[in-house]
């Protein structure tokens, strides 16, 4: 198990084979495994927890780099969208491989973006209800009975995207809450689309909400499934530099750009509502939820560049 911070230091062993492995079915084990080996890799990363969800399980977040450019990238703040996870594993992985090789990424010099940028990445914002959608559960967990429920007694969760306790994850934050929570009509935990009972109720949406107040990042992209946009304004708040970034983001990925929707208090619409800085959603991929790990190579060609953008910009 990750201790709350880890920080490992020595002499690089360079193995090129991968740690982080394509494969379906990547939960929360998997990934507290794969952040355990990178750190015994790459003594360059710190890992720290950020906090629990509600079954206890850890939300661990990544920093990449030491430089004075704060930026924060997440992902599976719904449970089927898994593929962000690995997304942004595979991600943290091929940047350290490129910092310590000493190699450019995609033509990009790894080490000047390490010097300008300290990124945060937390890859699984949701861990119980990845591992809900992935593995099931057994009579035994608590919130069994309530699971049921709410998914209408049926066992396939292949369409919940919330966390343990039926609360979307990523209706849960302070800006215009409350017109979320009329608009979205649906007053008692779902498989998706219940927005709490007030803001901030789940402890995984106040501990991502309390790491970005104390961190005050200058950019943050939450990295969502599917559509192939790129969602980046609200309630015209978002800055001047936004529009600038959102080319590029468009220029490298071939995804559209939106700047607003109906939808209020997600993650990146607090973000850019209290500090007034660039803030965006990507949809990654095509099809419906959960994305088939098949599709992993077709959306690693344009999301690994929205990702490496991010720090260029």
């Amino acid at each position: 198990k990750l201790s709350a911070k880890i920080r490992k230091k020595g002499k690089v062993h360079m193995n090129h084979k991968s740690i982080i492995k394509v494969r379906d079915g990547y939960c929360h084990k998997i990934l507290i495994d794969d952040l355990s080996r990178l750190s015994e890799r790459y003594p360059q990363i710190e890992i720290i927890n950020i906090g629990k969800s509600v079954l206890g399980r850890s939300i661990p977040a990544v920093k990449l780099g030491d430089g004075p450019r704060k930026i924060h990238y997440n992902g599976s703040f719904h449970a089927n969208e898994w593929i962000t996870s690995l997304l942004l594993m595979v991600f943290i992985e091929k940047f350290l491989e490129a910092k310590v090789s000493n190699n450019d990424y995609l033509g990009i010099n790894v080490n000047s973006l390490w010097q300008k940028n300290t990124l945060w990445v937390i890859p699984m914002v949701n861990p119980d209800g990845v591992d809900l959608v992935q593995n099931g559960f057994s009579p035994d967990n608590p919130y069994y009975r309530n699971v049921l429920q709410a998914n209408k007694g049926s066992t396939n969760f292949r369409n919940w995207k919330a966390n343990i306790r039926g609360v979307d994850l990523n209706d849960q934050f302070p800006a215009n809450w409350e017109r979320e929570y009329t608009r979205r009509k649906i007053t008692e935990p779902a498989p998706l689309n219940y927005p709490g009972p007030h803001a901030l109720s789940e402890p995984e949406a106040k501990a991502i909400a309390n790491f970005t107040l104390e961190k005050q990042f200058d950019l943050v992209i939450a990295f969502h499934a599917q559509g192939e946009e790129i969602y980046w304004g609200y309630e015209k708040l978002e800055p001047e530099e936004s529009s600038r970034i959102i080319k590029r983001f468009q220029k490298v990925s071939g995804y559209r750009a939106i700047r607003y929707v109906d939808s209020d208090a997600g993650y990146k619409d607090w973000f850019i509502y209290k500090w007034h800085k660039p803030g965006f959603t990507v949809e990654c991929g095509l099809g419906q939820n959960p994305l088939p790990i098949s599709q992993f190579p077709a959306i690693w060609s344009k999301v690994s560049k929205i990702m490496l953008e991010g720090l260029i910009t």
